[in-house]
């Protein structure tokens, strides 16, 4: 029966003239996979928490040379590369997201830019900046690099898969069966990093490459960590950091029959998923900042070795049920020689996901100096506020609009936000604060207001 589905597969997906003969078999190679359901099933008897060797604490790193020259020659062994294959759906952005304005007016892909020239002219070095964009973000991300064209770094764009989704119930490809716009088809996942990165031909002249999404301010090129890969010569290697509550669905790190591997929730059998998301057993997660050694990458891509667990999507759209087949990047460690993880402070994981992220790093918790987001050393709690937005706060249009200016949260714990409310300028919140408006009721915080452990329903409790 599979072998049936998949022979009206190959024949319907030789027929689609829009994508390349490299990408068809890349789509066919995963769905043969799905459908053999020869998927590794993990034993849960047998994962063992990593020791400090797989699992390197950070700081047991040994500093690179403080030497400049040194410090060029590791960096001239680097490229960076960020994950732009995203749009900024969720915070109600048409475009990439790595053009929402961050800070003082600069977006994401700003801040990257001016992180990399700054760290080329100080050592005189020639790190590149590489971005995979997906088909639903190329063409933008064209036009937008245009304005760096005078910067001082060489930016190299390339384009992840474009794979075909699948009719459910006929299992078919949508495009064959007329759906002929973008909805037609699907990015499959980061995981197809390694293969995109060969085809695009830019894997030359480097060593290593440093992965992270293109969200995730806190990832920063790091001379430790470049240090200690190239001498030990470790493949791979991933970045993790301890987990808080707030991260209990985040993939983990567990040696498993002698190699390190990565262990997602989506994989692990329902019986134990409390203890998955314990912090007690698991204690670290995958903050997706990856190094990875360029060679391996061609070696493992040239010999069809990377075969990561697959994520099946399920999806609607317009009324149909699709499948979608996605890989992650960091689930191909297991295939890499001398992978190891090592663990990093928090400050190295600071994604914007949400708009109250935004409000985080938009707040005075934050600095900005030449591109690098720095927390403020006045807040003694090593963690961040938790904020909670209502539905009025989801876009950052209308996020920006209901504050004169972002709030002093250096001293906040908490603070839970729902209804119509507005915020003037100069605010301080401290301690734990909920405002609440009343069904059909704006509530205006006034200008210079400071609110510390307060409940605010309305005006009288101001």
């Amino acid at each position: 029966m599979a072998d049936e589905k998949l022979a009206k597969l190959r024949e319907a997906v030789a027929g689609l003239g829009q994508i390349s003969e490299n990408e068809k078999s890349g789509f066919l190679s995963l769905v043969g996979r799905y459908l053999s359901g020869d998927e590794e099933l993990i034993e849960w008897a047998k994962i063992h928490t990593p020791t400090d060797e797989v699992v390197v604490p950070y700081d047991t790193l040994e500093s690179p040379p403080e030497d400049i020259e040194a410090t060029k020659k590791l960096l001239d062994k680097l490229a960076v590369l960020k994950l732009n294959g995203g749009l900024g759906t969720t915070m109600g952005c048409t475009g990439p997201k790595s053009v929402i304005e961050v800070r003082n007016g600069f977006t994401f892909l700003d801040l990257i830019v001016i992180q990399i020239e700054s760290l080329n002219k100080k050592y005189g070095s020639n790190v590149p900046l590489l971005l995979m964009n997906s088909f639903n973000t190329h063409d933008d991300t064209l036009k937008i690099v245009e304005k760096y064209a005078n910067s001082s770094i060489e930016i190299h764009t390339f384009n992840q898969s474009q794979y075909p989704r699948v009719v459910a119930d006929e299992f078919l490809p949508w495009p064959s069966k007329g759906k002929t716009d973008k909805d037609g088809w699907y990015p499959p996942g980061h995981g197809d990093i390694f293969p995109s990165l060969m085809n695009s031909g830019k894997l030359d002249g480097k060593e290593y490459v440093f992965i992270a999404n293109s969200d995730n301010l806190g990832a920063i090129v790091d001379m430790n960590i470049l240090n200690h890969l190239i001498h030990k010569q470790n493949e791979y290697c991933m970045e993790v950091t301890p987990k808080t509550l707030a991260d209990v669905k985040g993939g983990t790190l567990i040696s498993y029959e002698g190699r390190v591997q990565l262990l997602e929730i989506a994989q692990v059998p329902d019986v134990h998923v409390n203890e998955f998301k314990s912090i007690e057993k698991f204690k670290i997660f995958n903050t997706n900042n990856l190094w990875v050694n360029l060679k391996a990458i061609k070696r493992l891509v040239e010999a069809d070795a990377l075969k990561m667990e697959i994520i099946p999507n399920p999806k609607e759209v317009d009324g149909v049920k699709v499948l979608q087949l996605e890989t992650a990047a960091g689930a191909a460690i297991r295939f890499f020689d001398h992978a190891i993880g090592i663990n990093v402070p928090r400050s190295r994981f600071l994604p914007v996901k949400a708009t109250s992220d935004l409000q985080l790093v938009q707040s005075d918790l934050y600095t900005l100096v030449d591109g690098f987001v720095t927390r403020n050393s006045a807040r003694t709690n090593p963690s961040n506020p938790s904020i909670e937005l209502g539905p009025e706060f989801k876009k950052v249009g209308s996020f920006l609009g209901r504050f004169k200016s972002i709030p002093s949260i250096v001293e906040l714990d908490s603070l839970k936000v729902s209804g119509d409310v507005w915020f003037g300028s100069g605010i301080v919140l401290k301690g734990k604060v909920t405002i609440t408006a009343k069904p059909g009721v704006k509530l205006e915080i006034p200008d210079g207001a400071v609110i510390e452990n307060k409940d605010i329903n309305g005006p009288e409790d101001l």
